[in-house]
């Protein structure tokens, strides 16, 4: 609830603060920054919508060959028609079940189906995003270890996740060790193997955020001969081709789902996924739908358990989590039910057909790989160019990959494609790399 302040309140806040007026509040920001207190605005509707027409128009939409966790997909026009509904966009969360069995049946349905993805038992109803669903799985690891004072987590997980984990464990001062990748682009088993001591917790990312798929069989069997918890970031599109993380022993799978169904947005909102083992679900973060019936026997959706304990003995609360991205997670199961198994197969197969095309015309062209290992629809290459090509790419239309110069990879892209790509849009992108004075 907001309650406006009157005159005589803000003019007592403001002596309080030892300032004369709302102005002073912000004067440590530059004033070209600031709006000035009285617009220069069209007076009618239609003409305030005529410039921001002209403002939009200006606008351009790039052809995205870059990942590095987001990804540029095809998102089907039925999901945001579907969400565009007052019943789902308007909803916040369904504490009043027998008022909102259409949204906890949406959530019960996305929970099933990041199980069936990931191979795992139990899933929550999501999180704000991959980098906290990972760094929410660190802390629920510690909880169920209950000792050890170091996590380890490989360099092939995304550069972004390993800093949100790195604040979260901030107060508890655990020893953050990342081990190294081979020259393949997989974690160095060997190195791994030794950093396990007094270790609660490994996290591999699967593919890693250099899109190599990690060999989980070798991980899985380490983190179970040394009891350590095992986590897995999953790409959920991935999932369709490789089995699932719950095959090699995970014990909590987690990801982000801004490919199943969310566009780009700026970088959000998205939503995390988390899943689990059933022995360890009341460790779990967030909320978890269920399936029940009701006094008259009828079928019905109820939120089960909510380890927050949002509305008592919060000191009590497994996880600060405060909420779930409902709308976003309606997305992904709206998605996955649209799409189904096959469907999201041939997202995958045809994201990867299309970057090893893209990736054998660049190697003509000149750029080098970096890693000699496998990998699905992204890849690093280097070029002692790169980060011109790219700059002049721009010039052109093409956000063509990510630099990882700050990542300590000099004069490399990291490369994306998706099923979105066109055969037209990598030939006029190879042809302008190949024509030095098509970037001139």
């Amino acid at each position: 609830m907001y309650i406006p302040h009157s005159d005589e309140e803000v003019k007592e806040i403001l002596k309080s603060l030892g300032l004369s007026s709302l102005e002073d509040l912000f004067s440590h920001i530059e004033k070209g920054l600031l709006i000035p207190p009285k617009l220069d605005l069209p007076l009618s509707e239609e003409e305030i919508r005529e410039t921001f027409r002209k403002i939009s128009s200006k606008n351009r939409v790039l052809i995205t060959f870059a990942g590095f966790g987001a990804y540029d997909r095809i998102v089907p026009s039925a999901i945001w028609q579907i969400l565009n509904r007052g019943e789902f966009l308007t909803s916040y969360t369904p504490y009043q079940a027998e008022a909102s069995q259409g949204t906890l049946q949406a959530l019960f349905e996305y929970q099933t189906l990041i199980c069936q993805l990931t191979g795992m038992d139990v899933a929550s109803a999501g999180v704000y995003d991959g980098a906290s669903a990972l760094a929410e799985a660190i802390l629920m690891a510690r909880s169920i270890k209950g000792s050890g004072k170091r996590v380890v987590l490989s360099e092939g997980v995304h550069p972004f996740y390993k800093s949100v984990v790195h604040t979260y464990l901030m107060g508890h001062k655990d020893e953050i060790l990342t081990v190294p990748l081979y020259h393949d682009g997989y974690t160095d088993l060997n190195i791994l193997e030794k950093s396990l001591d007094d270790a609660y917790a490994i996290a591999v990312q699967y593919p890693n955020f250099l899109g190599f798929v990690e060999p989980l069989t070798e991980i899985g069997k380490l983190a179970k001969e040394r009891s350590v918890l095992f986590v897995v970031v999953a790409d959920p599109i991935a999932l369709a081709l490789l089995k699932p993380p719950g095959e090699f022993g995970a014990d909590i799978v987690v990801g982000e789902g801004q490919q199943l169904g969310i566009p780009l947005s700026f970088g959000g909102p998205y939503a995390g996924f988390f899943a689990t083992k059933k022995e360890y679900v009341r460790k779990m973060p967030g909320r978890v739908t269920g399936l029940g019936e009701d006094i008259e026997g009828r079928r019905a959706f109820t939120l089960v358990l909510q380890t927050r304990e949002q509305h008592i003995r919060r000191e009590k609360a497994t996880s600060n989590i405060c909420t779930n991205q409902n709308l976003m997670v309606i997305a992904n199961a709206i998605y996955m039910v649209l799409l189904g198994k096959e469907g999201i197969r041939e997202v995958a197969h045809q994201s990867i057909s299309k970057a090893l095309y893209l990736k054998s015309k660049l190697l003509e062209l000149g750029f080098e790989d970096v890693f000699s290992g496998k990998h699905l629809w992204e890849f690093p290459l280097k070029h002692p160019r790169a980060n011109r090509i790219r700059k002049e790419l721009l010039d052109h239309g093409f956000l063509f990959g990510v630099s990882l110069e700050r990542w300590g990879y000099r004069d490399t892209l990291l490369i994306a494609v998706t099923e979105k790509r066109k055969r037209e849009e990598m030939d006029r992108a190879l042809s302008l790399i190949g024509s030095k004075s098509g970037l001139d």
